[in-house]
């Protein structure tokens, strides 16, 4: 361990605050560090490891395309980028799908979508996007201008404009902002992840969808971290009741290896030409085969695990000694605590579980389908660290 901290000091760039842990090996929900400490893991890489450490599943798929093929240009064809296309469009009614590498990426595709058009059907001038107030779209410098955080607009610029902001869960605030702007779209999270586990309500986002429409703007989701079964359902949109115009997701879609997606449906299908975007490593073969076998097994009785286990820790911790609230949808959960949440965090890794935080609230993003034995274990040791 130690060789490698200082090592990492001394050649990786500093922009991480990292634990004192060096992660080795892993299983399932389980996570090994340099000392042979294990650990529940309910983290799972920032809400990637969909199905947990070395899914079987998944590096099968992943090591049979990668003794095929590692990457080809995407001036051919390849068939894991198209067998994923097909599933996403299938399971969502998607038309078509763009494949980058990360969620800012995606992002940034949906950005350039709206722009083109509106100016397809509006003209030039239309290129404001409404988002919201406490959100986080990526660390691109569009994408940080997307994200509606004055800490995150500085150092940078100069910034590129036309992002306006409103407040979450007050409908008259982008109701405003579309009156009174030329826009062509409204993005949003179904739940401000990095700004502190935060759900839109049902009502905020069905009235949005009602001026997106109201004023012809196009209504897109930012499911980087809330799509792929985190929320309960395939994409947390479903549980609006609303249908978007372009969806946007990346982290537990690979499952563990780098690959975004911008889903267009039928407003935006078209509005992609040749050469108007593209990626090197997008759809990489790879990545997509790893991302097929994840998006094929989520089905109606893993999703059903997912809100059974969301229940759970819900209904456990909810009241008591320690816990003030619980945020979140499905396994994106954040827990605002009456102690600091810096020293129940440190706590709760010196007991062997591994949650992260946002904002002032531990963060629990579990795999999908983590042990109920694990999961009731890291259960009792938030509650008993929690406690005054």
């Amino acid at each position: 361990m130690a060789d490698i901290k200082e090592i990492d000091k001394q050649y990786v760039a500093n922009t991480y605050a990292r634990f004192d842990i060096e992660i080795v090996s892993g299983k399932g929900s389980r996570v090994v560090d340099s000392n042979g400490k294990e650990y529940v893991d309910l983290g799972t890489g920032i809400a990637v490891n969909t199905f947990g450490l070395c899914d079987e599943q998944w590096t099968e798929a992943v090591t049979k395309q990668l003794s095929k093929f590692q990457h080809t240009s995407n001036l051919y064809y390849s068939e894991p980028c198209a067998r994923l296309a097909e599933l996403l469009c299938n399971k969502t009614g998607a038309k078509k799908v763009f494949f980058g590498n990360s969620g800012a990426e995606a992002n940034e595709c949906a950005i350039k979508v709206a722009r083109k058009w509106a100016q397809d059907k509006k003209g030039a001038g239309d290129y404001s996007i409404i988002t919201l107030k406490n959100s986080f779209h990526g660390r691109t410098v569009t994408t940080l201008m997307a994200t509606g955080q004055d800490v995150f607009h500085k150092d940078f610029g100069p910034f590129p404009e036309g992002f306006l902001y409103a407040e979450a869960n007050n409908a008259e605030s982008v109701r405003a902002l579309a009156e009174n702007n030329k826009c062509c779209a409204i993005l949003m999270e179904p739940v401000q992840g990095e700004g502190g586990v935060l759900p839109l309500t049902k009502e905020f986002v069905t009235e949005v969808a009602r001026i997106a429409k109201e004023f012809d703007l196009l209504l897109m989701f930012d499911e980087v971290q809330t799509g792929n079964g985190r929320s309960g359902t395939l994409y947390a949109y479903e549980q609006f009741g609303v249908s978007p115009d372009v969806v946007t997701t990346a982290k537990g879609l690979g499952g563990g290896l780098p690959i975004g997606a911008c889903m267009l449906f039928e407003k935006t299908e078209t509005t992609l030409l040749s050469g108007d975007h593209g990626s090197t490593f997008g759809g990489n073969p790879i990545a997509a085969a790893g991302a097929v076998s994840i998006i094929s097994r989520l089905d109606e009785p893993c999703l059903q695990g997912v809100r059974e286990r969301s229940d759970y820790i819900i209904s456990s911790l909810t009241g008591k000694p320690g816990i003030k609230s619980i945020t979140g949808m499905g396994l994106m959960l954040g827990i605002e605590l009456e102690k600091d949440v810096n020293l129940v965090l440190s706590e709760c890794i010196s007991r062997g579980i591994l949650p992260i935080k946002a904002k002032n609230k531990l963060r629990l993003l579990p795999a999908l389908n983590i042990p109920m034995a694990d999961l009731e274990y890291a259960v009792r040791v938030i509650l008993e660290v929690s406690k005054q």
